[in-house]
């Protein structure tokens, strides 16, 4: 019998021949054959990677076993006694049997320092000496091996026994024997070669559902085949002169033959692309996109009129259906009538109007762009005047709808002289009948063909009108800028005489329409000007105004908002207990409104977290907690907001923000810092030497997931600390390193202080038109003298408190401050006296001199002191409340080992609280907090 392939063959082995030869030569039978090798090879090279993998898992397993039982055995409770006794073996072989049994291992052996067996799995090797190099474990080391040796090659572990004084006195050695090891790999073997089989099968039978598949798409044709009719459809397919376009259902190209290609314009690589992106006329875009049928509609392809058809496809094989365009070049045609002409000049005019207006989100350049947009292709002279509000960005309002003025804000004219009022000045519409007036009322366009039969206009203004008729005006066409509803301002189109024609009603629809795109531009211009104003506003309010005093550093910052709209950068200095100060910088993602809004708040958040005083790091995570928090409380669920109807998250995030956080004490000069996802600072040594310290990457903050990590710099007095966000050395036109390499070499310019060194960083770094925030912070350390700070040891003894306190008031007089030495002393006693009875050892206590006196009273403990207002009756719990009425103010930090408690006092005495009668300080002592 004869088919598709030709004479068919007799016979089952002939037919079986057969079947695999045409299986072969076509593609699904290749598909399976390449499929069915590529499997093999996988599942062989598996197999062989699951057993060199087991092996090394075993003997991995054999050295942490070993040396597991040597390590429990050598610490085993006397141990070091039975090796001391007079026949170790006696009493050592017992117990290694019963652990070898216990622990799974080979054996155990017990030997001397010098490798001596006490003990051995097999008693013929007692006595004889361990072979191997064991003089790591008798100089205290315990460690694992691949022994080869004798009986059997094994892994062992070798640790030292110890005696009480931490001597080495003998060795344990255990360890399982290497035939085990491989024992425990062959058992595996018959499942690791099962699952292979198993893989192969499903990997074969894949292949083959895959091959039928293809089979099916492919009619089982071969290659020979699928080319020829390939062939075929392309020959037929670029050889019309129709331009043909096939769309899917995803509004992507899929096909476009020669012709289509010519008539659009395409780019070589149109497949794939959404119709949006193709570079279409807008029309014929739209009409692409929305998918609707069209018959014969006439569209604009660069200087050619188009005759577009478009009909969906036939769903195939369960896919949606797209649509095929078809095309007609009909450009000769449409030359025969001027309408079609002038069609598609003001098509082409709508379309430089969609791209040219609204480039900016200025409002007056955006007026601007629309007159220059209409001259003088369409009008000789176009204004445009708009309401005082929407210039500042404010929602315009009128109470009974009627708009009286406008201030002139564009003009674009074919010549320089014009009898029209200039741009800055105010127009005022108050004849009802003046065209200006009329579409204002209106709502809608309004048509003056003949400027010397507009009654309305000419009264109006007479001298002016005048004066503009004997100039050669003779039409106008007046357009109300309006969007959402709300009347923004007006544009006029003029005529003079060097256009003869009158607008007419074509005219006026065009006019209109160009209107009506402008409007929603100046629109989106006003409410980013509002927007930014309301930005700037509230970012003034949030960042800071006024550093705090303090002494540890000298510092100077700048903040730059994007020309784009205000950010989330921020800095800020924070005043720390014990003469201490805080350096911060971060950074908010986005701009505008929320962006300063959250900077806002994270601000607000570090500060109420440094009252805590705590470390950077600790700092860094509490302020992670928060947001993540935050986030989850606005979006309303555990996985973010939902997208509003706009298409706009109801409740946006504040994932994106980054920190640094930078703690400097100047008594001792160490800064510790953590960051946030933020790039660390720059250091610059008094010399000029800039460098840029390494610190642990830590996740922007929202994120979670990871602890942060603090580093410690000590910094030598005089040196420089730059902190700053990434909007100062990265830009769109520089990246990160190329940044940094310039700030450093601008940093490095020494004997400027931090005002100057702020100025020429920025001179250097800017660019005119900046993409991102900048804030940039500077900071010049300062160590305290030595003669401003006073330290004692308090021993445990209760008597030792006077003794301190009197060294206080001895270095208080010595410093000239004997009006506060009184309350310095009973200050002092009540936090020594704390420490020594409920705090632990050591107890210390520091006095610094700054802008204030600063008490500092620490020990070991990390109990937190609580202030309690004690009953009349009570004997104590006092102290505190003391302290706290005798300071400006007072609190505990906590350290690594044990916690600080702090008072500060003014260094003037000033008017002391009255008390009764004459305070016994020695008496004060015994008070209980």
């Amino acid at each position: 019998m004869t088919g598709r392939f030709g004479r068919q063959p007799t016979g089952w082995g002939p037919r079986l021949r057969a079947r695999l030869a045409r299986g072969l030569h076509s593609v699904a039978g290749q598909v399976f054959a390449l499929q069915a090798v590529i499997v093999l090879l996988l599942i062989t090279a598996a197999a062989v990677a699951l057993v060199v993998q087991a092996r090394y898992d075993s003997t991995r397993e054999a050295r942490n076993r070993s040396l597991a039982a040597a390590e429990a055995f050598a610490h085993a409770p006397g141990l070091p006694a039975a090796l001391k006794s007079a026949d170790p073996t006696a009493e050592l072989q017992p117990l290694a049997d019963a652990a070898r049994r216990a622990s799974g291992v080979d054996f155990i052996a017990v030997m001397s320092t010098d490798g001596v067996r006490y003990t051995d799995s097999r008693p013929e090797l007692i006595g004889q000496r361990a072979t191997g190099d064991l003089a790591r474990a008798a100089a205290g080391e315990s460690f694992t091996e691949s022994f080869r040796g004798e009986p059997s090659d094994a892994v062992r572990a070798i640790v030292p026994v110890r005696d009480a004084s931490g001597a080495v006195i003998g060795l344990v050695g255990t360890g399982i024997e290497v035939v085990n090891v491989s024992d425990a790999v062959a058992d595996q073997l018959p499942l690791l070669l099962g699952a292979a089989a198993g893989a192969l099968l499903l990997g074969t039978g894949g292949a083959a559902l895959v091959s039928n598949r293809l089979r099916r798409q492919t009619h089982g044709w071969g290659v020979a085949e699928m080319t020829r009719m390939n062939e075929h459809h392309e020959a037929v397919l670029h050889a019309v002169r129709e331009g043909v376009l096939i769309i899917g259902a995803d509004r992507r190209l899929v096909l476009a033959n020669d012709e289509a290609r010519r008539l659009l314009d395409l780019p070589p690589d149109a497949e794939q692309r959404h119709v949006g992106d193709l570079g279409l006329d807008p029309r014929t875009a739209e009409l692409l996109a929305s998918g609707r049928s069209a018959t014969d509609e006439v569209h604009l392809a660069g200087d050619r009129l188009l005759a577009v058809n478009v009909r969906p496809t036939k769903p195939y094989a369960g896919q949606p259906s797209g649509t095929v365009m078809t095309l007609r070049d009909t450009t000769e045609l449409a030359a025969l009538s001027g309408r079609a002409e002038v069609a598609r000049e003001r098509l082409q005019m709508l379309y430089e109007a969609g791209v040219r207006i609204g480039t900016t989100l200025d409002v007056v350049r955006t007026a601007e762009e629309l007159s220059e947009v209409a001259v003088p292709r369409f009008a000789d002279f176009v204004t445009v005047e708009l309401l005082e509000p929407v210039l500042r960005g404010d929602e315009p309002s009128s109470a009974d709808g009627v708009y009286t003025e406008m201030r002139r804000t564009a003009m674009t004219a074919v010549r320089t002289d014009h009898p029209l009022q200039p741009v800055g000045d105010v127009v005022r519409f108050d004849v009802a009948t003046a065209p200006m007036a009329a579409a204002l009322h209106a709502g809608h366009a309004v048509l003056a063909a003949d400027l010397n039969a507009a009654m309305g206009w000419r009264a109006q203004d007479a001298d002016g009108t005048r004066v503009a008729l004997d100039y050669g005006l003779h039409s106008l066409i007046s357009v109300p800028l309006q969007a959402r509803g709300v009347v923004l301002g007006m544009a006029n189109f003029w005529r003079a005489a060097d256009t003869a024609e009158s607008f007419d009603e074509e005219d006026l629809s065009f006019a209109e329409e160009l209107g009506a795109r402008a409007a929603v531009s100046i629109d989106n211009a006003r409410r980013f000007t509002r927007e930014h104003a309301t930005a700037v506003a509230l970012q003034r309010s949030l960042l800071p105004r006024v550093l705090p005093d303090q002494t540890a550093v000298e510092v100077a910052f700048r903040y730059l908002p994007a020309k784009a709209g205000v950010g989330g950068d921020w800095f800020d200095v924070i005043a720390l207990p014990g003469a201490r100060v805080a350096l911060v910088v971060g950074d908010v993602v986005g701009h505008g409104v929320h962006a300063a809004a959250t900077m806002g708040r994270l601000r607000t958040a570090v500060h109420n977290f440094s009252t805590l005083d705590l470390p950077p790091d600790e700092l860094l995570g509490h302020l992670d907690e928060l947001i993540n928090r935050i986030d989850q409380d606005e979006t309303g669920d555990r996985g973010g907001g939902e997208e509003g109807a706009d298409g706009v998250g109801e409740a946006a995030g504040i994932t994106g923000a980054t920190c640094l956080y930078a703690i400097y004490d100047p008594v001792s000069g160490r800064c510790v810092m953590a960051s946030a996802g933020h790039p660390g600072p720059a250091l610059v040594s008094e010399g000029g030497e800039v460098e840029f310290p390494e610190l642990p990457a830590g996740l922007p903050l929202g994120v979670g997931g990871m602890p942060f990590e603090a580093t410690e710099l000590q910094l030598p007095e005089g040196s420089r600390l730059v902190l700053f966000t990434d909007g100062l050395v990265e830009d769109r036109h520089r990246d990160y390193d190329s940044g940094v390499t310039l700030l450093a070499e601008t940093l490095a310019r020494s004997g400027r202080s931090p005002e100057q060194a702020c100025a020429d960083v920025l001179g250097a770094m800017l660019y005119p038109v900046q993409s991102d925030d900048i804030a940039l912070l500077i900071a010049d350390t300062r160590l305290l003298e030595r003669d401003r700070i006073a330290e004692w040891e308090v021993p445990g003894d209760p008597s030792a408190v006077s003794r301190v306190r009197n060294a206080g008031a001895a270095q208080l007089m010595a410093w000239g401050l004997e009006d506060i030495s009184f309350t310095t002393e009973l200050i002092l006693s009540e936090l020594i006296t704390n420490a020594i009875r409920y705090g632990s050892a050591p107890v210390r206590v520091r006095l610094l001199r700054d802008r204030s006196l600063i008490c500092e009273v620490s020990d070991g403990s990390s109990t937190a002191p609580h202030l309690r207002y004690a009953a009349t009756t009570d004997e104590g719990g006092r102290g505190l409340f003391l302290v706290a009425q005798y300071s400006e103010r007072w609190g505990t930090r906590y350290t690594e080992r044990g916690k600080v408690i702090w008072a500060e006092l003014p260094l003037t005495g000033g008017a002391e609280p009255p008390a009764p009668v004459p305070l016994d300080l020695d008496a004060l002592e015994d008070l209980a907090w």
